[in-house]
């Protein structure tokens, strides 16, 4: 057996074919790691646009704001220029830019409405753009605490005026309204202390991004626990997906460490199979479904076939080769993507940790990144697999190398068609089909499954029966064959 192995492996790497696709692979492996380092998340962030900008100038100019059907397009438009103006002297990327946003533009519209508005008062307008100055003042000397502290204090002031009218209302249908106005209260509340604890400059980077998530899911979960209506299991998929991201934005903060970092090393590692799983699959693919079509083409077969060896044990180590050949891609496109990736992003971001949120022990988990890359390929093999096997059959049963190339791949595109149908319009029977189960990445960590009624055990069955189903009559077939033709 091992001498036909050994064989087979021989062919497969005399095969110009195999070289090119691994090529191919280290090319796209270069440029995506590049892309990932000079163009991904450099994209700036513009609160007007300024094809925007450019268009309220113009029509600025065709307003009367004296009379009154323009009056409001015209504060609305004089407000764009001026908010616009404040905002050029700051880089995009400013943590100014987000206070101009959502405190001083308020407080320009307010200005304007007093110049420009129907009921004209000079003297409030230029009351109003004292604050505007002082605020500007405060934007030019870098005090983005005092902004912070300002947050913190309405927070405060505003959870207290609820509690206060919770303690002095009678009426129920109210009462059931202050109770998730206290909560959202309560939550933005802690976003404020956060900010200001954990020493979060306003802006746009990673910790913004954690700060706002966190405080979103926190939303979403609030409102599904205070509901008591019955969530569907979509919803609950959905509820269970805000849990952790709350969870990871929380350690974030806390931390300081940029997790969910994407554009390094580690982030592409935590990512293997979505970025390079179709060459693994194509590589792979091509190797089943030529290993035994290939024979029978070239009339190899018979010298094969008198060889001392049954049928079933020569068709035994050529699938044993593939899926020797499945390890053997991983390894490579792996190591490809250390060696690549520790050039171009160095190798310092494998010391930080993966994390995943466990449903089962309601805990947040941290995974070494080599350790989490091996648990994503093992729950990710049975896809490989049944693709392998099912080009392998083709091969072997109609001796055809395109059909048992094309069909595999085509079935692997198809199948995120196949389960989202399942998934939009719960069409039951789809779970017996293999494309809902292969992936057992779904049960990982306590996790919900695609489809409501999937289990582990489930999958497994469905895959393994699957699998018998094109691997007994490719040996029977195979055993049957005449040759005597070829």
């Amino acid at each position: 057996m091992s001498s036909l192995i050994k064989n087979e492996l021989t062919k497969i790497f005399k095969k110009k074919a195999i070289y090119i696709l691994l090529f191919v692979t280290l090319a796209f492996i270069i440029l995506s790691n590049c892309i990932y380092k000079y163009f991904y998340g450099n994209s700036s962030y513009s609160y007007y646009s300024d094809s925007y900008v450019e268009y309220a100038k113009q029509e600025i100019n065709n307003l009367d704001p004296d009379k009154p059907s323009d009056t409001k397009m015209y504060i609305e438009y004089k407000t764009v220029i001026d908010v616009n103006e404040m905002m050029k002297e700051y880089s995009s990327d400013a943590w100014q830019i987000q206070i101009i946003a959502s405190t001083v533009e308020a407080y320009v519209n307010e200005r304007n409405t007093y110049l420009y508005g129907a009921e004209k008062n000079e003297e409030q307008a230029n009351k109003i753009n004292e604050q505007i100055n002082e605020l500007s003042n405060r934007l030019k000397n870098d005090d983005w605490r005092y902004f912070a502290n300002e947050e913190l204090q309405k927070a405060e002031e505003k959870l207290k005026t609820l509690e206060d009218e919770k303690n002095t209302t009678e009426d129920k249908q109210r009462l059931e309204s202050l109770d998730l106005e206290i909560e959202t209260a309560k939550i933005d509340l802690e976003v404020a202390k956060y900010r200001v604890d954990e020493d979060i400059k306003y802006g746009y980077d990673y910790m913004n991004i954690a700060l706002s998530n966190y405080k979103e899911q926190s939303y979403m979960v609030s409102q599904v626990e205070a509901s008591n209506e019955e969530l569907s299991y979509q919803e609950e998929k959905d509820y269970k997906q805000a849990i952790e991201d709350k969870e990871i934005s929380k350690y974030i903060i806390e931390s300081h460490e940029d997790i969910n970092k994407g554009n390094d090393l580690r982030g592409i590692l935590s990512r293997f199979f979505s970025e390079f799983g179709l060459f693994i699959i194509v590589i792979v693919i091509m190797i089943a479904g030529t290993i035994v079509s290939e024979e029978f083409n070239k009339g190899t077969i018979k010298l094969l076939l008198v060889k001392p060896y049954s049928r079933n044990k020569i068709l035994l180590s050529k699938f044993i080769t593939i899926l020797i050949m499945i390890v053997f891609s991983i390894a490579v496109i792996v190591g490809m993507e250390l060696i690549v990736g520790g050039i171009i992003f160095g190798f310092d971001s494998l010391s930080i940790p993966i994390l995943e949120y466990n449903f089962n022990t309601n805990m947040l988990e941290e995974i070494n990144v080599f350790v989490y890359l091996g648990i994503q390929i093992l729950v990710q093999l049975p896809i490989i697999i049944l693709l392998a096997t099912l080009s392998f059959a083709l091969s072997t049963i109609f001796t055809n190398a395109p059909v048992a190339i094309a069909l595999p791949l085509l079935g692997y595109m198809g199948a995120t068609i196949i389960n989202q149908l399942a998934i939009q319009y719960n069409i039951g029977f789809l779970r017996y089909f293999v494309t809902l189960n292969w992936d057992f990445s779904q049960y990982l960590y306590g996790s919900m499954p695609l489809m409501e009624g999937l289990t582990p055990i489930f999958s497994a069955i469905i895959c393994i029966v699957y699998f018998i189903i094109m691997i007994i009559p490719t040996f029977v077939i195979f055993k049957k064959k005449n040759i005597k033709n070829i």
